[in-house]
């Protein structure tokens, strides 16, 4: 992560106001009276009603389910207003939790929960609070498996934890994809900003495989490659951050890599260029991932917070945790494929 290419942040997307967001309002369903009026209206039942008495039909008919209608397009409006007034909060980095809590996980969890049918396991070893480092297997041809990590951990964390990805060079420089990354919370993968989102508290996901995790060919599926010279470990140590091994069966097979044209990947800058059974013969039809059956398990935390300041330096010691991390995924990579049934069920 040391040698990663530190690219700067756009200014204008912190004009959010820290001194808070307006109230969002709700339709009371009454109406002001005419003048003339001799009696006065009785005001509607409330839309509590059902909730008081779950037993008893809906006080308003149709006009119940009209209500939670109405009160999901009031916020939609007032979510579109600030969106427009520019009246919304992101950080340094550029994250947007409010668009990414009501949009971009929206058109995410599709995909994770009928698409991929995403099972999650291990949940509870990812700390309530607090900064952790969680440290995964990377594959899938594109990375979808960091995206179906990042959905996990939201919808499944009893405290709705936001996960962090550090991300390649690559991502930053890519039209859409670099505004879409910095909005869901992505980050440059080098040590500051890791150590500084893990000094705020956050969850941090990071892929030591990178892009030969990613683009490997599909007769190495699920065989770890290297996890680089250990800087994930040197952060952690930094900061005392507890180590979470996350390990992800089902997208080794989305995008069944048979090939690699490298010259064509020379002339795009890209790091490789796959060839599949489907791409790019079928065109764009080719790039629809296929439907697997996805687990991710997230393990038992590896503790740093017990070793001296300059433990950091050690490359021995930043050795055999980083071996210490890779064997632990690689065991339950092999322990999720034995108990799969089928790579689709």
């Amino acid at each position: 992560m040391a040698d990663a290419k530190v690219i700067p942040f756009d200014d204008d997307r912190s004009r959010g106001s820290s001194t808070g967001r307006p109230q969002r309002r709700r339709s009371t369903g009454g109406r002001p009276a005419g003048a003339g009026e001799s009696a006065p209206v009785q005001p509607l039942p409330t839309r509590t009603v059902p909730e008081e008495h779950p037993g008893e039909p809906p006080a308003g008919g149709p006009h119940e389910d009209d209500g939670g209608l109405d009160r999901r397009i009031a916020r939609g409006l007032s979510f579109l207003r600030r969106r427009l007034t520019g009246d919304y909060e992101v950080d340094d980095f550029g994250y947007d939790e409010e668009l990414t809590d009501q949009v971009l996980m929206s058109l995410l969890r599709p995909v994770y929960d009928n698409y991929f049918r995403v099972e999650v396991k291990g949940i509870e070893n990812i700390p309530a609070e607090g900064g952790a480092l969680i440290v995964a297997n990377h594959s899938g041809t594109l990375p979808l498996d960091g995206l179906m990590m990042q959905v996990a951990v939201h919808d499944h964390h009893p405290a709705g934890r936001h996960l962090r990805l550090l991300a390649a060079d690559l991502v930053f420089v890519l039209p859409v994809v670099n505004e879409l990354a910095r909005k869901l919370g992505h980050t440059l993968a080098c040590t500051e900003d890791a150590e500084r989102l893990l000094g705020q508290g956050e969850l941090v996901g990071v892929m030591p495989e990178g892009f030969k995790g990613i683009g490997k060919p599909f007769g190495e599926r699920y065989k770890l490659q290297r996890f680089g010279r250990g800087g994930f470990v040197s952060t952690a140590l930094r900061q005392g951050a507890p180590i979470i091994p996350c390990s992800v069966v089902g997208a080794e097979e989305i995008y069944p890599m048979i090939g690699n044209a490298k010259t064509l990947a020379r002339l795009l800058g890209f790091p490789y260029f796959p060839l599949t059974p489907t791409f790019p013969w079928l065109g764009p039809l080719g790039a629809i991932p296929l439907p697997t059956k996805w687990t991710i398990q997230f393990g038992e935390p590896i503790p740093t917070d017990g070793y001296p300041p300059e433990a950091a330096e050690d490359p021995m010691l930043m050795f055999n945790l980083t071996d210490q991390v890779r064997e632990q995924i690689q065991h339950t990579l092999y322990k999720l494929l034995v108990q799969r049934r089928s790579v689709f069920f």
